[in-house]
C-alpha cells in the first residue's frame, strides 16, 4: 500500500493543528487564575501601603516615604525580607501542625476570590451556590489558626488560636444570617437585581440593619481592632503568631490583609451595587452601558468602580483600626451573642414577613 507524501503532510500538519489548541487551551485556563493572583498581590500592597499612610496622617507622623515614590514599596521590601529570614521550628512542638496552619489560611482565603463578581460576567466561578461558598471557606481558616496555636507548644498561642475559633463561630452566624436577609441566589444576580432603580437601589437602603451587622461582623471575622484579641499583643505577646518567624509568619500577615480585601469586596457585591455607580437623577451605567459592553471598555469600567467601592470600606476599616480601643474578650463574645444574634435573627424574619406580605 502506497501512501501519497500530500496525505502524509496533510495528516502531520492536523496533529500539530490539534496539539497546539490542547496547549492553548491549556494555557487559557491558567491566564484567568494568573491574572487573579496578580491583581489580588497588588490590591494586597496598596491596602499595606495605604494602610500606614492613613495611621500616619491620623497619628500625625511620617509615614514610609524612602522605599519608592512615596515609599509605596516598602510592603515589597519588607515581604522580600521576610522570605530571606530564617524559618525557626519550635523544639517541642508538633512541626506538621505548625508548618501547615499558615498555608491552610491563605489557601482557604484565596479560594474566596473564585465566586467574586469584578464586573458584567466577569467572575472565575459562576457557582449557583452563590456567597454561601465565601461563608463555607471562611470557616475554614480559624481551623488554620487552631492547628498553628496548638502546634506551637506555647501557652500563648494556644490562647490565640482558641480565641479565634471562638471569635469565627460568635459572628459567623449573625453575618450568615444577613447573607440570607439579602438572597441565596448567585452573587452576580445579586448585582444585577440593585440595577433597576440605581443608587437607591442599592441593598444598603434596603437592608441597613444588614449592612452594620455585616461590617462589624466582617471586621471581626477580619481579626481587626478593636477585635483583634486573637492577636493581642499587651496579653497573648502576638497570639498564634510567636513562634513564627520568615516565610510563614509573612503568610499570617498576606492572609489578614487578603481577608480584608475579600471582605470589602463582598461588601461591595452585596451592599453597594457592585459594578454598578449610580448617582440620583444621573445613571452612570446606563451612561457607559456597562452591562452591555462586552469589550475591554466595559470590564475595565466595571472592575474600576467595584474596585473604588471596595478601597472606600478599607479606609473606614483602617480609621476603625487606629481609632477605636481593643475591646476585653468577655465584650467581644457578649457582642456576637447576646446583641448581633437577636438583632439579625430578628432583621431576617422581618425581611421574610414583608416578602410573604407582598406577595
Amino acid at each position: 500500500m502506497i501512501i501519497d507524501t500530500t496525505e502524509v503532510q496533510t495528516i502531520n500538519s492536523f496533529s500539530t493543528s490539534e496539539s497546539l489548541k490542547e496547549v492553548y487551551g491549556l494555557i487559557w485556563i491558567f491566564v484567568p487564575i494568573l491574572t487573579l493572583i496578580l491583581g489580588i498581590t497588588i490590591g494586597v500592597l496598596v491596602i499595606v501601603w495605604l494602610e500606614r499612610e492613613i495611621s500616619a496622617a491620623i497619628q500625625q507622623r511620617i509615614g514610609p516615604e524612602y522605599a519608592g515614590p512615596l515609599g509605596i514599596l516598602q510592603a515589597l521590601a519588607d515581604g522580600t525580607k521576610l522570605i530571606f529570614k530564617e524559618d525557626l521550628l519550635p523544639s517541642r512542638g508538633n512541626v506538621r501542625l505548625f508548618s501547615i496552619g499558615p498555608s491552610i489560611v491563605v489557601i482557604s482565603i484565596l479560594l474566596s476570590y473564585l465566586v467574586i463578581p469584578f464586573g458584567y460576567r466577569l467572575v472565575l466561578a459562576d457557582l449557583s451556590i452563590g456567597v454561601s461558598l465565601w461563608i463555607s471557606i471562611s470557616s475554614i481558616a480559624p481551623i488554620g489558626l487552631l492547628m498553628s496555636g496548638y502546634g506551637s507548644n506555647n501557652k500563648y498561642s494556644f490562647s490565640g488560636g482558641l480565641r479565634a475559633a471562638a471569635q469565627s463561630i460568635s459572628y459567623e452566624i449573625p453575618l450568615t444570617l444577613c447573607v440570607l436577609s439579602i438572597s441565596l441566589r448567585v452573587i452576580r444576580d445579586i448585582v444585577e437585581t440593585q440595577f433597576k432603580y440605581g443608587f437607591w437601589g442599592w441593598n444598603l437602603w434596603r437592608q441597613p440593619i444588614g449592612f452594620l451587622i455585616f461590617i462589624i461582623s466582617s471586621l471581626a471575622e477580619c481579626e481587626r481592632l478593636p477585635f483583634d484579641l486573637p492577636e493581642a499583643e499587651e496579653e497573648l505577646v502576638a497570639g498564634y503568631q510567636t513562634e513564627y518567624s520568615g516565610i510563614r509568619f509573612g503568610l499570617f500577615y498576606l492572609a489578614s490583609y487578603l481577608n480584608l480585601l475579600v471582605s470589602s469586596l463582598f461588601v461591595t457585591v452585596l451592599y453597594l451595587g457592585g459594578w454598578n455607580f449610580s448617582i440620583p437623577y444621573i445613571s452612570v451605567p446606563e451612561l457607559f452601558e456597562i452591562q452591555k459592553i462586552a469589550g475591554v471598555l466595559g470590564m475595565t469600567i466595571g472592575i474600576f468602580i467595584t474596585l473604588a467601592k471596595a478601597y472606600l470600606f478599607l479606609f473606614i476599616s483602617i480609621t476603625t483600626r487606629w481609632t477605636l480601643p481593643r475591646m476585653r474578650m468577655d465584650q467581644l463574645l457578649n457582642l456576637g451573642w447576646k446583641f448581633l444574634l437577636p438583632i439579625s435573627l430578628g432583621n431576617l424574619l422581618l425581611t421574610t414577613s414583608s416578602q410573604l406580605v407582598s406577595l
